[in-house]
């Protein structure tokens, strides 16, 4: 469904000319969830997938020391108006850190990961594909550390 491998992933730079309204989302350290919550009344999340998954190249490297580590891959849509906005893609390592986050079912997964001041979230990270933007950045659980990856729709800026 998402592929990272896709995208060209690098440090922000400001001289690439990113439209302003692209940046308001792609740049925002907050939690992405609360402000989807802001702009769409009936804003849920649509579970595409949750399993036992093995990451993508790209993807191990952001996490560091994963040998013989099992990996949850979560895909959701986030919907607002009815339709998705985002995309998102989690890696979660199966560790006693992680037990909890994984019995979540539909509930945000950023909710837990910005209101926990425990959970640190490491640099961010944007990537292109064409005409659509993405973001990512690793969150440390204990000992764990879990990747989210985030595509925004065109929808997301109508």
């Amino acid at each position: 469904m998402f592929n990272p491998d896709k995208f060209q992933w690098r440090i922000f730079n400001p001289q690439e000319g990113v439209p302003e309204h692209v940046c308001n989302w792609l740049l925002d350290d907050q939690s992405l969830t609360a402000k989807l919550r802001d702009k769409y009344q009936d804003f849920e999340v649509n579970i595409l997938s949750q399993e036992q998954d093995t990451p993508y190249d790209c993807e191990l490297k952001l996490l560091g020391d994963t040998d013989s580590k099992t990996f949850i891959v979560r895909e959701v849509e986030l919907i607002g108006s009815q339709k998705p906005v985002v995309i998102a893609r989690s890696l979660i390592p199966l560790t006693a850190d992680t037990n909890e986050i994984l019995k979540i079912g539909a509930k945000p997964l950023g909710e837990i990961l910005f209101n926990d001041p425990e959970i640190k979230r490491g640099h961010l990270e944007v990537g292109s594909y064409k005409n659509s933007w993405a973001r990512r950045s690793t969150f440390k659980i204990g000992k764990t550390k879990l990747l989210v990856s985030e595509i925004f729709l065109e929808s997301l800026y109508a």
